[in-house]
C-alpha cells in the first residue's frame, strides 16, 4: 500500500478526514523552513503538499506567490528543495508528502530526471499545476516510472470524459478546487461538489482533497460535510511566516474540525 492509501485507511477507521498543509520549500530560508515542516506534522497534519519555489506560480495567489519570491531571493534553487525533502522523510517516514510545482521546472532539469530525483528525496506524489488534462499522459508515464503518483486537478465543471482521465492516470488523491481562482484565503466557501464527487467515485478516481480557499476549521468541517476526503489548507498556514508555535496550533484546531459527526460517515464510505 502507498502511503496515501494506508492514511485513508487508517482515517476511515477513525472516522476522520484527512488534514494536508502546504508550505513552500525555502520560504524564508531553509532551515527555517525544515523547523516548519515539523511543525505542521507536530500539529497534526495527515499529509504534507510542499512547494518548488518557482518565478510564476500562475495558480497561486499573492500569499504563496510572495513566499516563493522570498525562497528564490534567499538563493533556493530545486536542488535544495530535494535535499529538504530528503531530511524531512528521514525523520516522518510515514507521513505522506506530494509535490505541487510546474512545467517549466520539470522541462528545464528534464522530465525523467525531475521525477527520479524528487521519488529518491522521499515524495510519494506530484501535481504540475499548469499541465491540462490534455497535456497528462506523458507526466503520468515518467511519474509512474520512478514509482510516483501524479494527482490531478478537479473541478465542479470537469467533464466526464476528463474525470474518465483522472481515474485512468492518477494516484494518491484528486486535487478538488472548492472555489474557482488562484489559492487564497476567504471568509465563506460556495461548495457545489455533489456532482463531481459522484463521478469520481464512480470513474474510480483517487479520493477528492478539497483546496483553494480553506482557511479556517469551519472551512475544514463544511468541505467534510460535503463529502471530501479531505482539505489541504495553504495561504493560511503560510500568512503565519517564521512561527512554528502558531502553526501547530491551526493545524491543530484545523484537523481537530476533521473528526466526521456520524451522519456524515456512511456519506465517506463511497470512497476507498
Amino acid at each position: 500500500m502507498s502511503r496515501y492509501d494506508e492514511m485513508f485507511l487508517r482515517l476511515k477507521q477513525r472516522h476522520e478526514g484527512a488534514f494536508g498543509g502546504f508550505l513552500m520549500l525555502g520560504d524564508p530560508d531553509f532551515a527555517t523552513s525544515g523547523t516548519m515542516l515539523d511543525a505542521l506534522v507536530e500539529g497534526g497534519a495527515d499529509m504534507i503538499e510542499v512547494g518548488i519555489p518557482f518565478s510564476d506560480p500562475v495558480a497561486d495567489g499573492p500569499v504563496i506567490q510572495a513566499a516563493a519570491t522570498r525562497a528564490l531571493k534567499a538563493g533556493a534553487r530545486v536542488d535544495d528543495s530535494f535535499a529538504l525533502l530528503r531530511d524531512f522523510r528521514a525523520k516522518h517516514p510515514a507521513v505522506p508528502v506530494g509535490i505541487l510545482t510546474y512545467a517549466n521546472l520539470l522541462i528545464a532539469r528534464g522530465l525523467d530526471r525531475f521525477m527520479a530525483d524528487a521519488a529518491a528525496a522521499g515524495a510519494d506524489s506530484i501535481l504540475v499545476a499548469d499541465v491540462p488534462s490534455l497535456e497528462a499522459e506523458r507526466f503520468a508515464s515518467a511519474a509512474k516510472a520512478a514509482e510516483l503518483e501524479l494527482v490531478m486537478i478537479a473541478a465542479p465543471n470537469t467533464p466526464r470524459h476528463v474525470v474518465d482521465k483522472i481515474a485512468r492516470l492518477s494516484g494518491g488523491y484528486t486535487y478538488c478546487v472548492a472555489r474557482a481562482g488562484v489559492t487564497g484565503t476567504g471568509e465563506a466557501l460556495a461548495l457545489d461538489h455533489d456532482a463531481i464527487f459522484a463521478s469520481l467515485a464512480e470513474a474510480g478516481a483517487p479520493p477528492p482533497i478539497l483546496g483553494f480557499g480553506i482557511s479556517t476549521p469551519a472551512h475544514v468541517a463544511q468541505a467534510l460535510a460535503a463529502g471530501a476526503k479531505g482539505v489541504i489548507a495553504g495561504s493560511s498556514l503560510v500568512k503565519l511566516g517564521a512561527d512554528p508555535a502558531a502553526l501547530r496550533q491551526l493545524v491543530s484546531q484545523m484537523k481537530d474540525a476533521t473528526a466526521l459527526p456520524n451522519q456524515e460517515r456512511e456519506q465517506h464510505g463511497h470512497f476507498a
